[in-house]
């Protein structure tokens, strides 16, 4: 029997009513005898009160402002008692049986830290998602992508990742997680507010020791852009200041400063084709992001310390530039990434 009733099921909300009068139930319908949680960061519209009255059974917590995605989970989970953490959207749908894949894995090996089924667009469920697809890689600038979604091009599943392997990151659109190790780490980073969080803590995991995974059979379906759309100058500034945070708290020394050097040009160039583009916004966003990576020097050398093996030498870390192979070689597709395509 799996310990169903060890593992906690976490849905942060922010404004989100609309979302859980769509969603929730698919979830309560398919936990098997998991808690489901809902952490609200203070919503200004009547989630709250929309729970208390339709879903009475439903644990809340409710928190005194909105703390981010990073700080609102930390808020929650760090109060929860359990096995196990989903860190589920309140945007996605979730079918029956997405839960056993997931918690098999985790039951079968203690040395895997997290792990995450696969993301498939709501709107159109022959295709990946954006955030998190088929599992998250990244290359050695610090650029993530997935299988089944390289930069903005996403790719139908036709069953060519279903298969259980290792990966750099899950996605934090439903990531899975041993509670244990998530507060022995300090859970997600709260300066990164969101988007990468999942990144990093899942970088921190991998230096010291553990596995993270990807699941091909079991998957869910998300909205995605709930909070923040793509081309979202706010999206923009934290992508890029979040990107510097990431490699600076984990790179190892010898390749801190040659990489951050390279990832701040390659900004540059990002901010030029926003200016061309006539995106001013954008590109105030990416110096406003810059800006805050400095002012954040003092913060993120305390983080270093705490990670104690930095390394990017992971079979799941790109060795090439994927700006490069995805603009230049026209590689749209993980398949035509050499390097990381036979991997197991």
């Amino acid at each position: 029997m799996l310990p169903y009733e060890q593992v906690a099921i976490v849905i942060l909300n922010y404004n989100g009513k609309h979302f859980l009068e769509k969603f929730l139930q698919s979830v309560i319908d398919s936990s098997q005898g998991a808690r489901i949680i809902v952490a609200d960061n203070a919503s200004t519209d009547d989630s709250v009160s929309w729970l208390e009255a339709t879903h009475p059974t439903i644990e809340t917590i409710v928190l005194d402002k909105n703390y981010g995605f990073t700080g609102g989970y930390n808020r929650a989970l760090f109060q929860i008692d359990a096995k196990y953490f989903v860190l589920l959207n309140s945007d996605i749908e979730v079918p029956s049986q997405w839960l056993t894949p997931l918690l098999s894995l985790m039951e079968s090996d203690e040395s895997i830290a997290a792990c995450q089924p696969k993301i498939k667009l709501y709107s159109d469920k022959k295709y990946f998602e954006h955030a998190g697809a088929a599992g998250g890689f990244m290359d050695y600038m610090g650029y993530p992508f997935c299988r089944g979604r390289i930069m903005d091009t996403l790719e139908e599943d036709l069953g060519q990742y279903d298969d259980t392997r290792e990966i750099f990151w899950a996605t934090g659109a439903c990531l899975f997680v041993r509670a244990d190790l998530y507060k022995e780490f300090g859970g997600l980073d709260e300066r990164f507010f969101a988007h990468m969080e999942e990144i990093d803590l899942c970088w921190r995991l991998k230096s010291s020791g553990y596995s993270i995974k990807t699941v091909g059979n079991s998957e869910v379906y998300h909205v995605g852009g709930g909070t923040l759309s793509r081309d979202n100058p706010k999206k923009t500034y934290l992508n890029f200041r979040n990107g510097l945070f990431l490699l600076f708290k984990n790179l190892p020394t010898s390749k801190l400063f040659p990489v951050i050097f390279f990832r701040m040009v390659l900004d540059g160039i990002a901010g030029l084709r926003f200016l061309f583009k006539g995106e001013t916004a954008n590109l105030f966003a990416v110096l406003k992001a810059h800006r805050d990576f400095y002012l954040a020097f003092r913060y993120l050398i305390r983080q270093r310390g705490k990670v104690p093996i930095k390394s990017v030498n992971f079979n799941e870390v790109y060795k090439r530039l994927l700006v490069s192979e995805y603009f230049l070689k026209g590689r749209h597709k993980f398949s035509q990434l050499h390097e990381l395509r036979n991997l197991k």
